[in-house]
């Protein structure tokens, strides 16, 4: 079998797959070849194993702990992805997987007092972390804290027994939750917080507040993981982008990258891993002034003929598109 695109070379059969919650599943995965990743990062998943549709999903297992590779994915009603993994992918399939990408990881942290911060589906690396911490610094002090929408959102629900963990729900919250959503005051009873180093991962507004708390609270090693980005409100001046096909004048603010542009105009554009790396979101540049930060899949002649990733490519002025 070919593999459908050179960003995703890794063939993986799907070993079974479990309901999480009402609307997450985790797929357990094959590989037989050794697949190197790191816990808490993330792979390309080429979707119907097409070379046109990428998705980026965390891996959920952990290495040296977890006997398969694992992505848990929530079903979005229009999502492509989550869509076909959680509906039509089925025991025996074949999957096509990038290699293993991304910084949110904790292996390399000296710090052996951690919180970890989790809502939703941002718990998926946080578990994958969880493990390894468990398994390879068993002396370490982990504190985590998940936030759900109610108590059969847990995600890993089974597996969190294993672990010290304080649930949040903020809908109907029963013995063992508190509740409500994550507070200064919960943030404010973790032992030696300022000592601590914070990771966290969720919905970007969630994210955004644990930051400023527990700056605020006097923690100096914060890191994030964003679980997707979110659209900004289109603009109505600031740079001006101009479609030939199909024939459209649309704006954004000065600073936008060009795919934040055109996602806050809803122009259609592919994106999964927004690093520069998959290649989704090629675009071609008739004209103007530009930078980018990468040009990683695209070919010599695609850079000369003004093709650019749209997630690094910083308009500098107005861009004429194709």
């Amino acid at each position: 079998m070919t593999m459908p695109t050179p960003q995703c070379p890794w063939r993986m059969q799907v070993h079974h797959i479990h309901k999480e919650t009402p609307d997450v599943w985790t797929l357990s995965l094959l590989c037989h070849d050794y697949y190197p990743y790191r816990a808490g990062q993330y792979a390309l998943v080429s979707i119907r194993n097409s070379a046109d549709t990428l998705r980026a999903y965390t891996l959920s297992s952990t290495p040296g702990v977890s006997e398969y590779i694992t992505l848990t994915v929530r079903r979005i009603d229009d999502g492509a992805g989550s869509r076909w993994l959680t509906q039509e992918v089925k025991r025996g399939d074949y999957l096509w997987l990038s290699d293993a990408q991304g910084e949110f990881t904790c292996d390399n942290e000296p710090n052996d007092k951690l919180l970890l911060l989790a809502a939703g589906c941002g718990v998926t690396p946080i578990m994958s972390m969880r493990r390894w911490l468990a398994k390879y610094r068993p002396q370490a002090d982990v504190q985590v804290i998940f936030n759900v929408r109610s108590p059969q959102d847990v995600i890993f629900a089974d597996e969190w027994r294993e672990y010290p963990v304080t649930l949040v729900a903020e809908n109907d919250a029963t013995a063992g939750f508190a509740s409500g959503r994550l507070s200064r005051e919960l943030l404010s009873k973790v032992p030696d917080l300022a000592a601590r180093t914070v990771m966290t991962c969720g919905p970007a507004p969630y994210m955004d507040w644990v930051e400023s708390e527990v700056k605020a609270l006097g923690v100096t090693r914060f890191f994030k993981e964003k679980f997707f980005t979110p659209v900004a409100q289109a603009a109505t001046s600031g740079l001006k982008f101009s479609k030939l096909s199909p024939m459209k004048t649309f704006y954004a603010p000065v600073g936008s990258t060009l795919l934040e542009a055109l996602e806050s105009n809803k122009m259609p554009v592919n994106a999964a891993c927004r690093a520069g790396v998959c290649g989704c979101c090629k675009t071609q540049v008739i004209s103007g002034e530009y930078t980018v930060s990468s040009t990683m899949t695209l070919t010599e002649q695609e850079i000369a003929a003004g093709y650019v990733l749209a997630c690094s490519c910083h308009p500098q002025g107005d861009l004429v598109l194709a």
